[in-house]
């Protein structure tokens, strides 16, 4: 392959709709996934935490004792965990969200299928037999 192809190849590729479509989607979800991560931070989590008893789930964690003398403490962050999972929630109805209007729009947008032609009846049929059977025993 030499490069003269691969570099038309790639910006044949480049070029299309679906790759800068999925580009920007890549980039406005980064963007979206911040905003989320602030909302579950700043605006959900505290009124929980407050709620349960002045809690800060960024703290919540086990402290591992250390294994060698000298070591530090290990910790699982199990509130990091939890704010991780609300992050996920929110996204993943966000885009369910999207996804179902989407979907609405595409219904709505799709013009009717035209009715099939109407064919003849099964009486029709039998009609249409037994005259030829008549036509073909006088023959």
């Amino acid at each position: 392959m030499s490069k003269s192809s691969f570099f038309q190849d790639f910006k044949a590729f480049a070029v299309k709709g679906n790759a800068v479509d999925l580009a920007v989607g890549v980039i406005i979800g980064g963007a979206f996934g911040k905003i989320v991560s602030s909302i579950v931070d700043d605006l959900i989590m505290p009124p929980i935490g407050w709620l349960i008893g002045g809690v800060d789930f960024k703290d919540l964690s086990v402290k591992l004792p250390a294994a060698i003398e000298g070591q530090t403490e290990v910790t699982i962050n199990y509130g990091n965990f939890i704010q991780t999972v609300f992050d996920f929630l929110i996204v993943a109805f966000c885009v369910f969200m999207l996804v179902r209007g989407i979907q609405a729009l595409k219904k709505k947008e799709e013009p009717a299928a035209p009715a099939p032609p109407a064919g003849p009846t099964q009486e029709e049929l039998l009609t249409q037999i037994r005259d030829l059977l008549e036509k073909q025993s006088k023959a």
